[in-house]
C-alpha cells in the first residue's frame, strides 16, 4: 500500500455561509456518511498561507515573536502570511513576507514541506519555504501595523529550536514542522534533494 494522501469528496446534500469575515468565513456541509446517514460539518474556509524557514550562514533560522490574540501568548514563529490574491505564486507570497516581515531577501530558495494546519476544522493549507544566501533587503523597512507594531527579532541555532519544539516550549506549527522537517531532510537526503520552490502544489493551485 502506498502512504500518500489522495483527492476525495464526499456528496454534500446542502451548504451554507452562516459567517464571513474579513479574510475567512465559516461554511457549514451536510455530508453524506458511508452509510448513508448524513452529518453536518461547520469548518473555516481559509486562503491558505506561507511561511518562510530563513536560514542563515551560521545554521540559525529568523524568528519573530508576535502576540496571538486566540491563544493569548506572545509566540516565536517563523515569518508568514495569507496567500491574499486568488491564485498567486507562493513564492512571490512568501518573498514579500520575508520582506515585510524581516526586511530580508534570500537567492536560494526551496519547498520544505505542504501542511493542513487542522483539516479536521479549517481548509487550510500552508506551504513553508526554506530560504538561504540570506542578505538585507533593499530599500525602506516595510510600515507595520496592528500586532506587527510589536514585533521582536531573533536568530536561533537549528538545534535549539529542535530542543525547544521537543521540550514543549515552542508551539507555532510552521516553526516547529519546518524545523523538524529542515532536520530529516539534513539527515536523509540533503537540502539540495528537496523540492523545487516553483513545485506544483494541488492543495492551492498557482500559476508561474
Amino acid at each position: 500500500m502506498t502512504i500518500k494522501d489522495t483527492p476525495q469528496e464526499w456528496e454534500i446534500r446542502a451548504t451554507g455561509t452562516p459567517f464571513v469575515g474579513n479574510k475567512t468565513s465559516v461554511r457549514t456541509d451536510d455530508v453524506v456518511m458511508p452509510d448513508g446517514t448524513v452529518a453536518r460539518r461547520d469548518y473555516q474556509v481559509h486562503p491558505g498561507s506561507v511561511a518562510v524557514l530563513a536560514l542563515d550562514d551560521e545554521d540559525r533560522v529568523l524568528l519573530i515573536r508576535q502576540y496571538r490574540h486566540p491563544v493569548r501568548q506572545k509566540l516565536w514563529e517563523i515569518p508568514a502570511g495569507l496567500l491574499d490574491v486568488p491564485g498567486e505564486n507562493p513564492l512571490h507570497a512568501a518573498q514579500r513576507e520575508l520582506y515585510e516581515e524581516a526586511h530580508v531577501k534570500a537567492e536560494d530558495w526551496r519547498v520544505l514541506t505542504d501542511v493542513y494546519t487542522t483539516p479536521g476544522g479549517c481548509d487550510e493549507a500552508v506551504r513553508i519555504f526554506l530560504a538561504r544566501n540570506l542578505s538585507e533587503a533593499d530599500g525602506e523597512r516595510f510600515a507595520a501595523e496592528d500586532e506587527e507594531i510589536d514585533l521582536e527579532y531573533a536568530r536561533v541555532s537549528v538545534a535549539e529550536l529542535v530542543r525547544g519544539v521537543l521540550a514543549g516550549e515552542l508551539h507555532n506549527n510552521c516553526l516547529a514542522v519546518g524545523v523538524l522537517s529542515l532536520t530529516a531532510a539534513r539527515a536523509g537526503d540533503g537540502l539540495d534533494a528537496l523540492r523545487p520552490a516553483d513545485a506544483p502544489w494541488p492543495a492551492r493551485p498557482f500559476e508561474s
